[in-house]
């Protein structure tokens, strides 16, 4: 999971997997693509990408082909859904609390204003 948070802590590297996640581009591709940046930078990313196993590498002759692997993000997404899904309970048990402290003041509230109508009308 660390190798695949540093692989995207990097703007960047986030700007190549996006262009390499519908198809396969060749490294040069990606350079052009991007034109702010060396060559190098780009392979250096890209080789930062495939070791966390975000992209996919095909070689045909000289040319390098990457393609994103959108199921590499699996265990991210499923932490991230962990996180949510304690944040959603959490939240849940607050309202439900909340509204149970709140039930019971109205319930007084209502037997107090039926009291004070009882007596009034005595």
């Amino acid at each position: 999971m660390d190798d695949l948070l540093h692989a995207l802590a990097t703007p960047r590297r986030r700007q190549i997997l996006r262009l390499v996640r519908g198809s396969e581009r060749a490294a040069g591709d990606i350079h052009r693509s991007i034109g702010d940046v060396t060559f190098g930078a780009v392979s250096q990313h890209l080789r930062v990408l495939e070791r966390a196993g975000l992209v996919r590498v095909r070689r045909e002759g000289r040319r390098r082909l990457y393609q994103a692997r959108p199921e590499a993000l699996t265990p991210l997404r499923q932490w991230l859904e962990s996180m949510w899904d304690e944040a959603l309970a959490a939240l849940k048990a607050h309202a439900e609390a909340e509204e149970a402290r709140e039930g019971k003041g109205r319930g007084r509230r209502r037997r107090r204003r039926a009291d004070e109508r009882g007596r009034r009308e005595r």
